[in-house]
């Protein structure tokens, strides 16, 4: 029996002549995987208090943006090419006002009983916080322009081939 190069170097998502392929979970065993992704929306102090008073153009951007997240992390697969879809089991976004930013830290926690492909739900958590931040940002755009969507990342990961993960 050959053995495939492209597996071989690690490459799990190419198959022998080096097309993409998606990973086969059906020999992966159901277990809980766990994600949580963070990032920031920075912005002026005077957006941050319209925002918490309720002020802004469009209602109320942070209940939107939460919504925009959850409904994101569920089309993970639909937007990132090579992620399977995946029966989430929960997925929570919380957009918290921090006035040393001044703007919101965004987290995602999102779980899962599935298989999965070589790792869990990270995706699901990243795209959870991208759109939740693209999201309130929409909703706050007429008020300023600059604001900044920064620092998004893994914070902490079980389940899956790598292990767990904290940063």
């Amino acid at each position: 029996m050959q053995s495939d190069p492209c597996h071989d170097l690690g490459l799990t998502h190419l198959d022998d002549p080096g097309q993409m392929s998606m990973v086969d979970v059906p020999e992966k065993s159901v277990t809980l995987r766990m994600a949580t992704a963070q990032g920031q929306l920075r912005m002026s102090e005077a957006t941050l208090q319209a925002i918490l008073a309720g002020q802004g153009p469009k209602g109320n951007g942070v209940e939107t943006a939460r919504l925009a997240g959850i409904m994101a992390a569920k089309r993970t697969a639909d937007l990132i090419p090579l992620c399977h879809p995946l029966p989430l089991s929960s997925i929570h976004v919380d957009l918290d006002s921090d006035p040393h930013l001044p703007g919101f830290l965004i987290t995602a926690t999102v779980k899962t009983p599935a298989q999965t492909g070589v790792e869990g739900v990270e995706m699901e958590a990243l795209t959870a916080v991208s759109v939740a931040a693209l999201t309130l940002y929409d909703m706050a755009k007429v008020l300023e322009k600059t604001m900044v969507i920064e620092n998004i990342r893994l914070l902490r990961k079980y389940g899956g081939k790598s292990g767990p993960f904290e940063l």
